[in-house]
């Protein structure tokens, strides 16, 4: 089958759904499958090579508003390009737009995401093409149930949504499992740091928490703001920043950790990759209930503590009640690890995704 993704960036840029879509690229092109990847170039120069088997194409792009990369090379290289399957990564409004008006004979799919969350000056103008967009895909793949359900753009189109959860591959993550520490909880938070993740609610939560440590990983624009607030709280040596955290030390560092927590505020957290790794690491997690993928990742007093939003006192007290009960910790990271392995890899991700494939394609 002849596949080709859209999107606006891809590796060696670095971001959720990049790695998600190279995940999915790379495995479609181990299986047989002549892969091909459009996406925008940060050098403003057209380029063409190919990485592990799949080829990207990386078309001109003239300059970036709101987050969103413009290129007038790209739907030129889209109306060249004849696959037999155009897999759209939303959200991208050029590649969702120039599919619709350039290249409808062949049909699309796209991969959901993620509302448009914060640009919502732009969304006013772009909301009727979008939902347009959406009614004309063949299928589209919200990545959790929950999301489907929750958000107002689906709703509309739930006959033709068929959830794809994403999904990691465990094997770095498989090593000795943690066990918590009674007399000083070490709790973790990895992520990039953006103003929906929530570190400002999670710092004002650890003023609650007695007896731990919390290792705060990841950079990004907020990081100033909340070590900031981390001195504020007076939180001391309790609390450690180390910045960026290269890929092949992630392993390393979910295994200092005895709990996992992503304590996010807004939609834009839409599932949770951090989640996953955190739960094969054998961690049981803590996040909060978004209408998202975060409470279908995390089930509620199975796997890890489901808390409502922007709460500082519900989080201090669900990571209290973890680190006054290890047993009930190790079940839960034992539980989350299970479910992994059982319903979040990269294979079941990309086999559900082959699956839309063959039903499109035959309908």
């Amino acid at each position: 089958m002849q596949i080709l993704h859209v999107y606006k960036d891809y590796f060696p840029i670095f971001g959720g759904i990049e790695g998600n879509l190279q995940q999915i690229a790379e495995l479609q092109a181990a299986q047989g499958h002549d892969v091909t990847v459009l996406v925008t170039n940060p050098s403003r120069l057209s380029t063409r090579e190919t990485i592990n088997g799949v080829k990207i194409i990386r078309a001109q792009r003239l300059a970036t508003i709101a987050s969103t990369p413009l290129s007038l090379a790209l739907p030129y290289q889209l109306r060249r390009q004849k696959p037999d399957m155009v897999h759209l990564h939303f959200p991208y409004p050029v590649a969702e737009v120039s599919q619709w008006l350039f290249n409808r004979k062949i049909p699309y799919v796209i991969t959901y995401h993620s509302d448009i969350v914060k640009q919502q000056s732009i969304l006013r103008f772009y909301n009727p093409i979008l939902r347009r967009v959406l009614r004309n895909a063949a299928r589209v793949m919200p990545t959790s149930k929950n999301y489907m359900l929750s958000s107002r753009y689906l709703r509309p189109i739930l006959h033709s949504c068929t959830p794809a959860p994403l999904g990691i591959d465990p094997t770095p993550y498989l090593s000795e499992q943690s066990t918590v520490n009674s007399q000083q909880l070490t709790v973790l938070f990895l992520g990039r740091h953006r103003y929906y993740k929530g570190v400002d609610v999670l710092l004002r939560a650890f003023v609650d928490v007695p007896n731990a440590k919390l290792i705060i990983g990841g950079d990004g624009p907020e990081r100033q703001k909340w070590e900031a607030l981390k001195a504020e709280l007076n939180l001391g040596t309790r609390v450690t920043f180390l910045g960026s955290i290269p890929e092949e030390q992630k392993a390393a560092l979910y295994q200092r950790a005895d709990l996992f927590v992503l304590p996010a505020v807004n939609r834009a957290e839409a599932f949770g990759i951090v989640l996953l790794e955190a739960m094969a690491s054998g961690l049981p997690c803590i996040t909060s209930e978004l209408g998202t993928g975060t409470s279908f990742v995390v089930q509620h007093d199975d796997t890890g503590i489901v808390v409502p939003p922007s709460q500082p006192a519900a989080l201090a007290t669900a990571i209290n009640r973890l680190s006054q009960n290890p047993a009930l910790g190790r079940a839960m990271g034992n539980r989350g690890r299970q479910r992994v392995l059982d319903e979040f890899t990269i294979e079941r991700m990309v086999g559900r995704i082959e699956r839309v494939y063959q039903e499109v394609l035959s309908s």
